[in-house]
């Protein structure tokens, strides 16, 4: 698992240097990946009406809801390792 752990935090700094900003969908599936493989499922009150921003936040990460830590960061290095590739 420590590799694992390597290669999250090397995908986190690698994610910085893309050429090109990711649509937001894939940046949403990038932060519900990296939340939800460092911190585990969502917890607290959706945002409200007027936040959206925080609001779709919030909502792609309860989406991974029940997903390992494991598995979310292997799915988080593995998009990052395909965006750096385009």
């Amino acid at each position: 698992m420590s590799d694992l752990n390597a290669q999250f935090t090397k995908a986190q700094t690698d994610v910085k240097t893309l050429s090109a900003s990711p649509g937001n969908d894939t940046l949403l599936e990038l932060y519900a990946l990296y939340k939800q493989g460092s911190q585990g499922d969502v917890t607290g009150e959706r945002p409200g009406v007027l936040k959206v921003k925080d609001r779709a936040k919030f909502d792609a990460w309860t989406k991974k809801k029940g997903l390992g830590k494991t598995e979310a960061m292997q799915k988080y290095v593995d998009l990052v390792n395909r965006l750096l590739k385009k």
